[in-house]
């Protein structure tokens, strides 16, 4: 549980998984679900969410701009020191639960396995960045890399710099996702993300039900 959480009784819910995999979709449904029972909810997305984050947002996943493995890793670090300082914080510190469209899981998959910068390398600026914040629950979608690119191209819509990126890129950060999950299976359940959206809705609030 989160050190915020802990004082404050707030909430911290995150959704991980590839691209395509169905996170926005759900923390949509999440958050709305939660809402209907009486609880305060904050949704969130990263990167994003505050005015910094977003302009960070817009360098990260620009196609035309060359950025190096670590720049990378500390932008998002970056953005998501001002998410939570900004959102997430206040949010847990009013006891709302707070559902967030990927956190510090993406960054180990993504840039510690799929940059090779090293999972560990990446968890350790990440801690400073949330000032040691880590979720009551995470929500690990799990689709095949196929899958997943399906899902993209019936969305119909450009891939931004990090979607662009080959398939051996992708199969280490699937790879890191369930190795983050045998890690942690108190904190992490693998939802199949292959079911329909009231499908994967449903066993993801059993995945919570005992936060709420």
């Amino acid at each position: 549980m989160s050190t915020v959480s802990c004082v404050a009784d707030g909430r911290l819910i995150t959704i991980e998984g590839l691209d395509g995999a169905g996170k926005s979709t759900l923390a949509r449904a999440l958050a709305g679900e939660i809402q209907a029972r009486g609880h305060a909810v904050e949704l969130l997305r990263e990167p994003g969410g505050v005015e910094v984050s977003e302009r960070i947002r817009e360098l990260v996943q620009d196609p035309s701009l060359r950025v190096s493995a670590r720049t990378e890793a500390l932008l998002y670090a970056a953005a998501r020191a001002q998410l939570v300082d900004e959102r997430v914080a206040p949010a847990l510190a009013e006891a709302a639960v707070v559902v967030l469209d990927r956190f510090v899981d993406s960054s180990l998959a993504y840039q510690g396995a799929g940059r090779a910068l090293g999972i560990e390398q990446v968890r350790a600026i990440n801690e400073f960045a949330t000032a040691g914040l880590t979720p009551d629950r995470t929500l690990l979608l799990r689709i095949s890399l196929a899958g997943g690119r399906a899902r993209q191209r019936e969305r119909a819509l450009a891939q931004d710099r990090l979607e662009a990126e080959d398939e051996g890129f992708f199969e280490e950060i699937a790879a890191a996702y369930e190795e983050i999950a045998r890690a942690e299976p108190e904190r992490v359940r693998v939802i199949d993300a292959t079911g329909s959206p009231a499908e994967v809705l449903h066993a993801s609030l059993a995945a919570v039900e005992d936060l709420l």
